[in-house]
């Protein structure tokens, strides 16, 4: 059995990442587990239970996204920096491979932060990287 670790936070309920994961559970048996980074609004002052509690109700809506295309999946919140939330869910967890869905180029915050290279060469794993459209997203 295969096992993803999937990475979204804006664009988790993307067509773009249920049709990947449709194609990963075509190509064989397989295990997804989301995982969504907090984020930290930049408009007004936030608590650190306001950005658990977004990120959870992103969890959630994720986790009824992937149910209604029938794909069984399990997550966690994590870090807002999305290398050491990578980092903290394999210290407990078996991963075949990362995939990593940002936004396109230009309004992606973790394209310009570099996070799909820093992720790439901190784990030994296959990283796949999707994207949306600039028009879907």
């Amino acid at each position: 059995m295969r096992r993803y670790l999937i990475v979204a936070h804006r664009t988790l309920c993307g067509e773009h990442l249920i049709e990947k994961v449709k194609e990963c559970r075509a190509a064989g048996e397989s295990e997804f587990h989301l995982l969504v980074p907090v984020q930290h609004p930049k408009d007004h002052p936030w608590s650190d239970g306001e950005v658990e509690h977004t990120a959870r109700l992103v969890l959630d809506e994720g986790v009824a996204r992937f149910a209604d295309e029938g794909i069984d999946v399990t997550g966690e919140v994590g870090d807002a920096n999305p290398v050491e939330a990578i980092a903290a869910v394999l210290r407990d967890r078996e991963v075949d491979e990362i995939i990593l869905s940002t936004l396109p180029r230009g309004p992606s915050k973790w394209l310009k932060t570099d996070v799909l290279h820093r992720v790439e060469r901190q784990f030994p794993l296959p990283v796949t990287h999707v994207m949306p459209s600039r028009q879907q997203a």
